[in-house]
């Protein structure tokens, strides 16, 4: 029997698992290990949406099949919620659809719209689902540069031009996972220019679009006049009003995008359980003082980071938005590389990071460092790495000598 599945096939080994089986490993030992690995939101999720949640659980009608798509009254509360914050007016039964989080909507986006062999132009580094989520439908990915906004704007043509078939789509995510760069509305109007030019569709993620540091909140590529005549924006509650494991995404935009989106989901789920739509819809359409106290903390707790660890010996530049820092591997150790840094870090600090590596080839020389630990932790955190730091280059652990032969 053939156990060499295609699709499995076109999936590389996973990353971080190494990083994760020796985490796992160091617990199972009973070691205190800080985990700034996974971008998992450690707040707890406000009281009046818990509310919410509970109220309509106990109405016997909520526990039937929910709606695909969302619930009418979800799809409405995030039409408001696109007017209140970036002046965009959408059609709730045309332009807007719930997702199982912004991931799922994502990966199931790229079934709807790719076959095999059509080409998609994808940052790297990236979050892993933007390339492989096509790559699970059987689309080719052409990585294109982003180290910068600036350098993948200026990439883009190259690889328009370059790319045989012709690209059908392209990704952008602002604020980014993993770098924490953002961009202005400049940005998103020479994406769709450029996008109209060569006729191919734009998929933006603006998970992190609530979860920023200065006065201007990042801005949607909706608010580009035309915009929707080619482009389609994810969101998720995940980070905004701390609900990961709610499960809870959106998508807006272009409708023949949603439609799209809206038939493959029809075949493979029955939308999220309706207590959660409603505590969703809570969430959009309550005080919104509670988001602005989320966001506080991931911008205190950044400051406590880029200070304690500079203190340290690692100078972190400082992120303007996401729960993310995306720091250079020290000089010492950037010929073992983010991988083995990150290994070595886990094993002689205490302290868990996701290595750039895996966020594609263009990631290495950085780590990931999530902002999901509390402020006392974090500088735990900073005096171990201090002292890992303090065994210098010629009392480096015996293991990263090893890699490095």
């Amino acid at each position: 029997m053939n156990t060499d599945f295609y699709r499995i096939k076109r999936l590389p080994p996973y990353i971080f698992e190494e990083v994760n089986r020796l985490k796992a490993a160091a617990r199972a030992r009973g070691e205190d290990i800080i985990d700034f690995g996974m971008g998992n939101p450690d707040m707890p999720t406000p009281d009046h949406i818990v509310e919410k949640l509970c109220e309509t659980a106990r109405d016997p009608r909520s526990n039937r099949y929910s709606a695909s798509r969302g619930i009418k009254g979800l799809r409405k509360a995030h039409v408001a919620y696109y007017k209140r914050r970036f002046g965009v007016t959408l059609d709730p039964d045309r332009e807007v659809i719930a997702a199982l989080g912004s991931k799922e909507g994502f990966a199931n986006l790229a079934q709807a719209i790719t076959a095999t062999g059509d080409v998609v132009l994808v940052p790297n580094p990236a979050y892993p689902i933007h390339a492989f989520g096509f790559i699970l439908a059987g689309a080719a990915i052409r990585h294109v540069p982003a180290t910068s906004p600036e350098e993948y704007l200026s990439a883009l043509s190259r690889a328009a031009r370059h790319s045989v078939p012709s690209p059908v789509a392209l990704v952008v995510n602002y604020p980014s996972n993993p770098t924490a760069q953002v961009v202005g509305l400049d940005f998103y109007k020479e994406i769709v220019k450029f996008a109209k030019k060569h006729e191919i569709w734009v998929l933006s993620d603006l998970a992190y679009a609530d979860i920023y540091f200065g006065d201007v909140p990042p801005p949607s590529i909706l608010e580009v006049d035309g915009a929707k005549d080619i482009a389609i924006e994810f969101q998720s509650l995940s980070k905004t009003y701390a609900m990961p494991g709610w499960r809870m995404g959106f998508a807006a935009g272009n409708p023949h995008l949603i439609g799209a989106l809206a038939r493959i989901k029809s075949y493979l789920d029955y939308g999220a359980y309706t207590p959660i739509q409603v505590a969703a819809a809570a969430a959009l359409n309550g005080p919104q003082e509670v988001a602005d106290e989320i966001r506080a903390i991931y911008k205190s707790r950044r400051d406590v980071l880029v200070k304690s660890m500079a203190q340290a010996g690692w100078d972190i530049p400082s992120p303007e938005a996401s729960m993310f820092a995306w720091a250079p591997v020290p000089e010492k150790f950037r010929e073992a590389g983010s991988m083995e840094f990150a290994k070595q870090l886990l094993q002689h600090a205490k302290v868990a990071v996701s290595p750039g590596i895996g966020f594609g080839e263009y990631g290495e020389g950085y780590v990931r460092v999530a902002l999901v630990e509390n402020e006392h932790r974090i500088r735990q955190a900073a005096r171990n790495v201090k002292k890992f730091l303090g065994m210098g280059t010629n009392h480096a652990p015996a293991d990263l000598v090893a890699a490095k032969v």
